[in-house]
């Protein structure tokens, strides 16, 4: 698996997680999150990377999150419940959202993301 970062363009953060990329040369694959969101399967494996804790998958200061009332639902709300929920709105994901085999991160802190791509 490549490495894949679902980005929406619009956003600053996904704007320097790229550029960041760029500089190092990193070869990668740009997804935009709201017309394709990460597979069920990515999101699991995010999940898992980040300790079963779902709330970090969600965009949190999204418009979509708190139209829908998601902080209120999210405490009683099954993981597989919250997947389907992202898989089917990229808006909810966190981004950018990075993928594949060795690395899985969500949002972008370069001190993280140099320590991950170890550079």
């Amino acid at each position: 698996m490549s490495l894949k970062i679902y980005q929406y363009a619009k956003c600053s953060t996904c704007r320097k997680a790229l550029q960041f990329l760029e500089a190092h040369s990193i070869e990668h694959t740009a997804i935009p999150i709201r017309e394709q969101p990460p597979s069920k399967t990515e999101l699991k494996m995010m999940l898992e990377a980040y300790d079963g804790e779902i709330k970090k998958l969600f965009n949190t200061s999204g418009m979509d999150y708190r139209a829908l009332g998601i902080k209120d639902q999210l405490p009683s709300m099954s993981n597989a419940q919250a997947i389907e929920l992202l898989s089917g709105n990229g808006n909810l994901i966190k981004r950018p959202f990075v993928v594949s085999k060795s690395r899985m991160l969500v949002g972008f802190k370069e001190d993280v993301w140099s320590q991950a791509f170890e550079v």
